[in-house]
């Protein structure tokens, strides 16, 4: 990806990544409340705090970040925010987890029920 861009990733793609043997990058909801999270996510923080937590949380900046929340918007803004802190490897996922359900696939709620 060229310096100051994202990529994207669609609920297929990211649902083949989350079953490799090998992941190689971070899953993140950012949707706030909460309102579940898809299998296998790794960390979740309110997309308007990322300043906030990314440093503390995400400390390699060239580690890949995959980023989702319920529709879309705030993983958008999430993303960018990454980008202008100097994560190199930022994927979105548009749609979120609307298009996660939508593809026919589970979320998961604090506690593990689905």
């Amino acid at each position: 990806m060229p310096p100051g861009s994202f990529g994207t990733l669609d609920v297929r793609t990211l649902k083949a990544l989350l079953e490799a043997p090998e992941r190689g990058f971070l899953l993140v909801n950012v949707h706030v409340p909460y309102e579940g999270e898809i299998p296998g996510t790794d960390l979740g923080f309110p997309y308007d705090r990322v300043a906030l937590y990314a440093p503390r949380l995400l400390p390699e900046r060239d580690r890949p970040v995959v980023v989702y929340c319920r529709s879309g918007a705030m993983s958008r803004a999430a993303v960018e925010a990454l980008v202008r802190l100097g994560y190199t490897r930022v994927y979105d996922v548009p749609g979120g987890m609307r298009a996660w359900k939508a593809a026919g696939y589970p979320l998961v709620f604090e506690g593990g029920k689905q």
